[in-house]
């Protein structure tokens, strides 16, 4: 699942687009208080990477989006509220 594509502030550090530090969707910007989990997925069969974050934000609720290293763009995956 690709997710739909969003514009994130994220701290660059030697790998460029590293930890996501605020993201808009659907108009609204969600500021991350807390990075929750952080995993790597690699598709079986090529060379498509995408590194996933669960994050926290301010206002409580839990996101899920993702960054796809090969076309280089944040996707948003779902939310779950508290």
């Amino acid at each position: 699942m690709v997710g739909e594509r969003i514009n994130v502030t994220a701290y660059s550090g030697y790998r460029g687009e590293e930890i996501p530090r605020d993201f808009v969707f659907h108009g609204k910007k969600v500021e991350v208080l807390e990075i929750l989990s952080a995993w790597i997925e690699e598709e079986s069969g090529c060379k498509s990477v995408k590194r996933v974050f669960k994050v926290k934000a301010i206002d409580g609720s839990i996101h899920q989006i993702h960054y796809d290293e090969d076309r280089k763009e944040w996707y948003y995956e779902g939310e779950r509220r508290r």
